[in-house]
């Protein structure tokens, strides 16, 4: 085996929640803050999913406070404790980048 394909290997062996695109998502981003470090949770809906292997990644979408956060965390992130599965989302499109665009507002 080649030295990239040994890496990956290494790197994939953590478990990972099956999810797909539109799913609702809960992420354990370990942050570190000073000398101490913490769990934060992010939740929100997953938008997209690119790449296989060690150099996978997917992107996050929430509302908070009235504004859209998106964030794109790489896979198999060592700062990820873990990815828990909220809800199961039913969609037909690979990517939802639609939710991006700001609500239309009723007067």
């Amino acid at each position: 085996m080649k030295a990239i394909e040994l890496m990956e290997k290494e790197v994939t062996k953590k478990k990972v929640a099956e999810f797909r695109v539109g799913d609702t998502l809960q992420i354990h981003i370990r942050v570190k803050e000073g000398d101490k470090t913490r769990v934060q949770v992010f939740e929100g809906i997953c938008i997209s999913r690119r790449g296989r292997g060690a150099g996978a990644s997917f992107a996050v979408i929430k509302e908070s406070h009235g504004d859209t956060v998106e964030k794109k965390f790489p896979l198999y992130s060592p700062t990820i404790e873990e990815i828990v599965v909220a809800k199961k989302g039913r969609v037909r499109r690979a990517k939802l980048y639609h939710l991006r665009k700001p609500k239309a507002k009723t007067f």
